[in-house]
């Protein structure tokens, strides 16, 4: 969702420099770098750690609090479209194709994001707080093939950061790299594309083939 879907990152950008700003520090370019595509928990423990700061479990509820309810109100306010991802979502629907919306946000600032983005585009969600561990690692991609009734190796993924398309890749789907606001490494089960603009489902057939390494003709 959060770079792939929707120009969200930014809204992540503000919330968390806020959050820092709370803390009483600022946050440094390297540190919120690392922290794109990430989930809360983690990203909170590169925040403390970057401001010099102990990482006591009440400071950091409170910092989570803090976070959620101020990206919440950015949230609400409404999210702008990457770049042709609208009408991917469309095309990807018209085909037919079960959607899954695989997330590192927690549930609740999710269902903030889908009042404005539209839950008519997946059959299925899953959130960071929805399972045993968030991205890099594979679990929530394995929950959302579940969900969809189908193999994970049979699922393309559309990441945008280092962090999901590991967990995609780890999960075993192919995985179409579209990046936003950081690079993301080459991989060999990754196909990379500048934007969502113009995608077809030829686009995405020869992205998965590629992706799993067969001949496209």
């Amino acid at each position: 969702m959060d770079g792939t879907l929707v120009d969200s990152e930014k809204v992540w950008t503000i919330s968390l420099a806020d959050t820092a700003q709370w803390l009483g520090g600022e946050l440094s370019t390297e540190a919120r770098e690392a922290m794109v595509g990430s989930n809360m928990a983690r990203s909170l423990a590169l925040m403390f750690d970057d401001l010099g700061l102990d990482r006591d479990p009440e400071p950091i509820a409170q910092a989570a609090r803090y976070l959620t309810d101020r990206t919440g109100e950015l949230f609400a306010a409404g999210l702008e479209w990457r770049p042709g991802a609208l009408d991917a979502l469309r095309m990807v629907r018209a085909a037919g194709w079960p959607t899954a919306l695989v997330t590192n946000t927690l549930r609740t600032l999710t269902e903030k994001a889908l009042d404005s983005i539209g839950r008519e585009h997946f059959t299925v969600t899953v959130c960071g707080d929805e399972v045993p561990h968030g991205k890099p690692d594979p679990d929530p991609y394995l929950r959302a093939a579940e969900l969809l009734g189908v193999a994970a190796r049979s699922c393309l993924a559309v990441e945008d950061s280092p962090t999901g398309a590991t967990a995609a890749e780890r999960a075993g789907c192919a995985v179409l790299v579209v990046p936003c606001d950081v690079a993301v490494p080459t991989g060999p089960r990754r196909v990379h594309r500048g934007s969502l603009l113009g995608l077809t489902s030829d686009d995405l057939k020869v992205s998965y083939a590629q992706a799993q390494g067969e001949r496209v003709a």
